[in-house]
């Protein structure tokens, strides 16, 4: 991981700051950009959501797919704690602080747009940056493609249906057209753009071609993340400034469940006796959020300035410095496992 990445928190608190001024000092210029928008998707953001996502797709294989019968247990708990538990102990998070702990904290109104926000972040697990947390923890890189590519399959058929559920648990309105909108021109989209570009380029040069491309237009990704927190917090300006605390009321759960998610899928495979190189993969896939996507959905469906938005920004604030303490912390770990 290169310097930037290294530091990414920093330029994400940065970018927040900068977007604080901005939406202080030129508040119609924000308005004007929320405005453009079809289906209530952003334009703007849109396209700055793929410049990040698009990437990322990229290093997706799907004829690693067909290695998944090999070393089935972690792919087992890797499916498990993403699918089966991670978005609902995120809701039943959200719905404790929200409508308890913090209940006389916050205005009651937001309270179900924060939920909703966690909900959006918990059932969207991490994809390109497993790779450089399994990096770092000397993990087995085609194993974790196989993680990352089913994870990515799944997605496509079960985030929203999972969303929907839990918003609808939380008495949450869905609007599904939007929904299902934003996952196709989120995920689907994307992820068909990057398997025909990955395609393209192993017929030119290989592997090597597309380490080459991806390499070039990473610098992309990283601005269309930074001028997508600029905007968001752009429009929350007003809110934030207003009550600074309230970010961290909406990072408790995001670190209680991150820091949990991990010891639960760590302390299962260290049961099942999962080798190392794919054991710390596992739990960190788990831990670590797709907040592109999260992000992404917010904006469409409940706005630019709305709770919900708000959150899934704060997710990537807190992910950075918590992915990097559990990379420490399975590195020093590493003797306990096999392998």
């Amino acid at each position: 991981m290169g310097g930037f990445e290294r530091f990414l928190s920093l330029w994400v608190l940065a970018a927040i700051l900068v977007g604080l001024a901005l939406g202080q000092v030129f508040p119609g210029l924000f308005a004007t950009l929320a405005s453009v928008e079809y289906a209530s998707v952003n334009l703007i953001v849109a396209v700055l959501i793929w410049a990040m996502v698009y990437p990322m797709m990229i290093g997706v294989d799907l004829r690693s797919l067909g290695g998944i019968g090999r070393k089935p247990k972690g792919l087992m708990i890797t499916v498990v704690v993403n699918w089966l538990i991670k978005p609902f102990t995120m809701a039943a998070l959200g719905v404790l602080f929200f409508e308890y702990v913090f209940a006389d904290l916050i205005d009651p109104a937001d309270a179900s747009q924060y939920i909703a926000g966690l909900i959006l972040l918990g059932a969207a697990p991490c994809t390109a940056m497993v790779f450089v947390w399994s990096q770092l923890t000397k993990g087995d890189p085609n194993y974790t493609l196989v993680q990352v590519s089913l994870n990515d399959v799944i997605m496509v058929f079960a985030f929203a249906p999972i969303v929907a559920f839990l918003l609808g648990v939380t008495d949450i309105a869905v609007p599904w057209e939007t929904l299902l909108l934003s996952v196709g021109l989120y995920v689907v989209i994307p992820l068909a753009a990057g398997l025909l570009t990955r395609s393209w380029l192993l017929d030119r040069g290989g592997q090597a071609a597309v380490e080459g491309f991806t390499a070039r237009i990473k610098p992309a990704s990283v601005f269309g993340l930074l001028a997508t927190v600029v905007l968001l917090f752009g429009f929350q300006g007003s809110v934030i400034l207003a009550q600074p605390f309230l970010i961290v009321l909406l990072a408790m759960p995001i670190l209680i469940q991150s820091y949990g998610i991990f010891a639960l899928a760590y302390a299962w495979a260290w049961v099942w006796r999962v080798p190392h190189r794919v054991a710390a993969p596992c739990a960190l896939i788990g831990t670590s959020n797709f907040f592109e996507l999260a992000v992404a959905v917010a904006i469409g469906l409940f706005g630019l300035d709305s709770g919900a938005a708000l959150v899934t920004v704060v997710g990537v604030l807190v992910e950075v410095p918590v992915m990097l303490s559990l990379v420490a912390f399975a590195n020093r770990t590493r003797s306990r496992f096999p392998g």
